[in-house]
């Protein structure tokens, strides 16, 4: 088989397993398609990720079932195709029953994976197959999908960042009173206090919380068809009407002159009407907000959700910093309870959680940076801007999964040396505003103003 061959390949049920980051360990059964382990991503080099089973192929290809079985049952409630294709589809619309090896390689041809499997979807819910993606374009599929991955993956990580700033409070409270050194530009400066240090971790996290919190909420469906237009959304028995030049009235004779009427609005004609209201639909069907506009080429949701990661990365990489530099041999103010060994020193007991957090702290920016840059795209829908959103971000989530678990791990056992980090301390001065700086912080709101668990079909 090959990328050009343009039949339906609907895969037998049970093919293949799922690796760490969701990709197919083998082969469908009876494929003529490469082992995909052989050039499968399953996280070698990446320790720092998270979020493996709720990012990966296997779960970008259950969004995207999701989300055309969604579209059918949205255009079913309106009346535009009829109920039996909804439940046709949806039966259809099953994971299981298609091959991520087969998609991968059939995918090439059209540049994205949604064209092969709207041809398998479409074979499996015969006699029902021509009301899948109906009026829908492959970009629709894919955002939406999308969308779908990055919800489903922020649960958890919201859970992970609150256990870290719940952790952190305690941690502040708990040292309120305990001195350390405070360094500026590497050099002891003053003294304030681990609980004031503590603190600050807390408020961070707390802000990274109420980031992504308000970034998960707004994540949108997309529906626009092929110029974000609305236009092919129209029942299954009515055709695309063709222009009809508008007759000419009669002329009237200028003796009689005609009151002029009021403006009144143009009705909107209900055909227009189903059609608005369908993204709304869309989205409800899978529990995501409902767009205002199709945001092809708008891509202020991805860019939101983009300084919304990058800014928990960089939240979380400042706790790891501090706790890399405080864990010192030459310093000792603090150790990672579970600390990791050396190949080659067994007395070592590194601080591996806080490395992790680091890394990826210093890799969602740029990522980051990738998802801005498409905002810049031409014409209703772009060319490159738009699939060149689909890696960063799912490297952005996992990485953003990854810091979150363990920093909700490194704080659970962050051990304080008090006696150290009083034996550090050279420099004199007054610390004494520091504790009441503890109270003022731990006093205020740090949650987001609802709570981000929803109940939504997702």
């Amino acid at each position: 088989m090959t990328s050009a061959d343009p039949g339906p390949h609907p895969a037998a049920p049970g093919g293949g397993g799922t690796g760490r980051d969701g990709s197919s360990a083998s082969a469908g059964a009876g494929r003529d398609v490469a082992c995909a382990s052989a050039g499968a991503d399953l996280g070698l080099l990446s320790p720092m990720r998270g979020g493996a089973e709720a990012t990966g192929d296997a779960a970008v290809l259950r969004a995207m079932l999701d989300a055309e079985a969604a579209l059918t049952r949205a255009q079913a409630a309106l009346g535009l195709v009829p109920p039996e294709a909804a439940e046709a589809v949806t039966a259809a619309a099953r994971a299981e029953a298609f091959c991520l090896e087969d998609l991968v390689v059939r995918a090439r041809s059209g540049g994205n994976p949604v064209i092969p499997l709207v041809a398998d979807l479409r074979a499996v819910a015969a006699p029902f197959g021509e009301y899948v993606h109906r009026g829908a374009t492959s970009q629709d599929i894919v955002d939406t999908a999308l969308m779908l991955v990055a919800y489903r993956a922020l649960g958890p990580v919201l859970a992970d960042v609150e256990r870290t700033t719940d952790r952190l409070a305690a941690l502040a409270a708990e040292h309120r009173d305990t001195p350390m050194a405070a360094r500026t530009l590497t050099q002891q400066a003053v003294p304030t206090t681990f609980g004031l240090k503590a603190a600050g971790w807390h408020r961070l996290a707390g802000d990274a919380r109420i980031r992504l919190t308000a970034a998960r909420r707004s994540l949108p469906a997309q529906l626009g068809g092929a110029a974000g237009t609305l236009a092919a959304f129209r029942p299954a028995q009515e055709p695309v009407p063709e222009a009809v030049p508008e007759a000419v009235p009669e002329a009237v004779p200028e003796a009689v002159p005609e009151a002029v009427p009021e403006a009144v609005p143009e009705a909107v004609p209900e055909a227009v009407e189903v059609a608005l209201r369908l993204p709304g639909r869309f989205a409800a069907e899978l529990g995501l907000a409902e767009p205002l506009l199709p945001w092809h080429v708008l891509r202020t949701p991805i860019a939101d959700l983009a300084g919304a990661l990058a800014f928990t990365a960089g939240a979380l990489g400042k706790l790891a910093a501090d706790v890399l530099v405080l864990s010192r041999t030459e310093i000792g103010e603090l150790s990672e309870g579970v600390g990791g060994g050396s190949s080659s020193m067994p007395h070592k007991h590194n601080p591996v959680r806080a490395t992790m957090i680091a890394a990826a702290g210093r890799q969602v920016p740029a990522l980051a940076a990738i998802l801005y840059g498409s905002l810049a795209a031409e014409d209703e829908r772009p060319s490159g801007a738009w699939h060149a959103e689909w890696q960063p971000l799912r490297e952005a989530l996992r990485l953003v999964a990854g810091a979150a678990g363990d920093a909700a791990e490194l704080v659970a056992d962050l051990r304080v040396h008090p006696e150290r980090m009083r034996a550090n301390l050279t420099v004199t001065g007054d610390a004494a505003p520091a504790p009441a700086l503890v109270d003022r912080a731990l006093a205020a709101p740090s949650s987001p103003p609802a709570p981000y668990q929803d109940e939504a079909p997702h």
